[in-house]
């Protein structure tokens, strides 16, 4: 058996075992990348320059630039989705949570599935080292993920799979084995203009341009302001933690998309059935207790009174 048969086997084992940790769609990339993917690094500079990230500062660490600096000898990426749409809808006189936050964090959910992964893959192959990455390491992750074949990366900057919606978080597993690479996804985004069209504040200023300063998740989750802005608190709406509209009105997540009953994703009730003043009688005691395990505990107590104080259920958003 030759080299190649060897990577081309263990390429296709190597997905089969993150699919059955609960990952769909899965698929692989070799590094540098394709010349598609410089663009997309050569975008987010500019992304940077613009100052769109606002206060993210983290947004602009040089590794982000190359994955290999993240792993010295890495030559391929295995790139996971992880679908958590659930049967659930969200009740239109409750407050709006975005949906990756319903159930566990998702952090600790892709890392330690991928970490299973990334041993398993040691056991085939003693000599081979990896490292998992979900999206607080300074990868281009949604680049990586459109490289490996999962999805395009859609107008609204999410990737999109043509079955499955955008409805995933994604991670990814860096690894020092050459294995075969899957084709990059191609866009289907077309003309659509749904997801700029629907955003209340024009955050997505053109395709697939978000400007955070304009983003009612950006402000709801990383502004640490006393107050949002103006123009964010007239177009709130429901939204206290995030923000789907984007997502809800993409024509890839209109279809049958599937819905996950994996158990780590299930929706923890009390995050649909928020009101104001539920929210701002809960103590800061409260919170910590029903945030225990949540990507939303990056959201602190405060926050959660401030969006609350702002948000509205009686009618939509409006521009000021």
């Amino acid at each position: 058996m030759n080299v190649p048969d060897v990577g081309a086997q263990l390429s296709l084992a190597l997905k089969e075992r993150a699919r059955a940790e609960g990952f769909e769609p899965v698929g692989i990339a070799s590094l540098p990348g394709s010349p598609r993917l410089r663009l997309r690094t050569e975008a987010l500079q500019r992304w940077l320059d613009a100052g769109h990230q606002a206060d993210m500062g983290w947004m602009a660490a040089p590794r982000r630039r190359s994955a290999d600096t993240l792993l010295d000898g890495a030559q391929s990426v295995l790139a996971v989705g992880l679908n958590y749409h659930v049967a659930h809808d969200r009740r239109h006189d409750r407050l709006a949570v975005a949906r990756y936050g319903w159930g566990r964090d998702y952090h600790r959910v892709v890392n330690q599935r991928l970490r299973r992964v990334g041993r398993w893959l040691q056991d085939q192959q003693p000599n081979c080292r990896w490292r998992a990455c979900v999206d607080a390491e300074p990868l281009l992750d949604k680049a990586w993920a459109e490289e490996a074949g999962l999805g395009w990366i859609g107008k609204h900057s999410n990737v999109i799979h043509p079955t499955r919606g955008s409805w995933m978080v994604i991670g990814h597993l860096l690894i020092t084995e050459p294995l075969v690479a899957d084709e990059p996804a191609a866009s289907r985004c077309g003309r659509c203009r749904a997801c700029l069209d629907a955003c209340p504040t024009q955050a997505i200023t053109e395709p697939f341009v978000v400007d955070s300063r304009r983003c009612i998740a950006y402000h709801t989750i990383e502004n640490r302001s006393e107050r949002l802005p103006a123009a964010i608190a007239n177009a709130l709406g429901p939204w206290v933690a995030g923000c789907d509209i984007c997502q809800d009105v993409c024509p890839f997540n209109q279809a049958d998309v599937p819905s996950s009953e994996d158990p780590d994703l299930q929706p923890r009730p009390w995050l649909l059935d928020l009101t104001p003043e539920r929210i701002q009688s809960w103590t800061d005691q409260d919170w910590a207790e029903r945030l225990q395990g949540s990507a939303l505990k990056r959201i602190k107590p405060w926050m959660w009174r401030r969006n609350a104080e702002a948000a509205r259920l009686d009618d939509g958003p409006t521009l000021s």
